[in-house]
């Protein structure tokens, strides 16, 4: 029985050894060390074997045992020691190649423009006002004074969805709106998206961004107002511009103005290097929005006393200032997800 056991042994032994992996390794493990194994039936016929013979085989099986378990372990360590380094090689990065540099994202150039405007206003003690951007027709034309015959309302100017609701065409709804649910003082600036039924060139858009500021106190007059635009222009393009206002008209305000800023290519001077400067083309000034002081009629729509509480409106496109303020001459360019163009910024 010895030599059968240490033939047995010398066999695991080989089997372990030549084992060349996990599952090779695992097979020579049942075979010699299972339940079921070969070194389990040399157990079973000690019980055949007298006293002294039983105890001598039962240490020479221990001791085989012993010793199969820990080639078993060793052989293990070594196999999972081998797949690390193949793991380890596969996995191993040229430090030669060129890195992988993120793309990091950037703000939109119409966003950066909005927010800087906001910032600037909220500087001066504004609060941002936002309404829904689908309104009634009541909020969009009679609540700010629009008479019923003016060319506004009409289908080919508004996107309309029913005969009451519409896509706003401007962000001064929001500002009936705000007057309606709070007292004066009123100071906000309204940004948000507008919609009007205009063909899409270099200059206009179906779909565009304005930002419209509104104060309504006691004892606001005109002066008030062009003192913020004034100052809304040197923060936005520099210290050198400045802003002109001319009359105009808007159903809502009354004085009505446009508001144009010193160009922001020449600088006012109506030509760059000798040459006549084409953007403002050589008046020293650009149109950027309308503004005026608000219609009485406006301020007792909502239930205001306009002989008591006086207020200044003004509005002007986001389109219109980022392309001053990038040098930017197509609008199209901010809705064409081009990133040859989004990445410049």
């Amino acid at each position: 029985m010895r030599d059968e056991v240490e033939a047995m042994a010398k066999e695991a032994e080989t089997a372990i050894g030549a084992a060349a992996d996990m599952g090779a390794l695992e097979a020579a493990r049942v075979e010699y060390l299972g339940r079921k194994g070969r070194l389990r039936a040399f157990y079973d016929q000690l019980k055949q074997l007298d006293a002294d013979s039983r105890r001598e085989m039962g240490q020479l099986l221990n001791a085989v045992r012993e010793r199969l378990e820990t080639l078993l372990a060793d052989r293990q360590a070594a196999l999972e020691a081998e797949a690390e380094q193949k793991r380890l090689a596969s996995e191993r990065i040229d430090v030669t190649l060129p890195g992988r540099a993120p793309r990091i994202g950037k703000e939109h150039p119409l966003l950066a423009t909005l927010e800087a405007a906001v910032e600037i206003f909220l500087g001066l003690g504004f609060r941002v006002a936002e309404g829904p951007e689908i309104e009634t027709y009541y909020y969009s034309f009679p609540a700010l004074n629009y008479p019923e015959w003016h060319p506004a309302m009409d289908e080919q100017m508004t996107f309309y969805i029913t005969d009451d609701l519409l896509l706003r065409s401007q962000t001064s709804t929001v500002q009936i709106r705000t007057m309606e649910a709070q007292q004066p003082p009123v100071r906000v600036v309204v940004p948000g998206r507008c919609f009007r039924r205009d063909t899409v060139d270099a200059t206009h858009s179906h779909t565009f961004y304005q930002i419209e500021g509104l104060l309504v106190d006691e004892g606001v007059t005109f002066a008030d107002l062009k003192g913020t635009l004034e100052i809304f222009a040197r923060e936005m393009f520099g210290e050198d511009i400045h802003t002109r206002i001319r009359p105009d008209f808007f159903p809502f305000t009354e004085p009505s103005a446009e508001f144009s800023l010193t160009c922001v290519k020449c600088r006012g001077a109506g030509e760059v290097g000798g040459q006549p400067c084409r953007l403002c083309k050589t008046t020293g000034w650009l149109e950027v929005g309308g503004c005026g002081m608000v219609d009485p009629n406006v301020l007792e729509n909502v239930g205001y006393d306009s002989e008591r509480y006086t207020g200044w409106a003004f509005g002007c496109g986001i389109e219109r200032l980022a392309m001053l303020r990038y040098g930017i001459d197509d609008i199209r360019l901010f809705y064409m997800s081009d990133m040859r163009f989004l990445e410049q910024f």
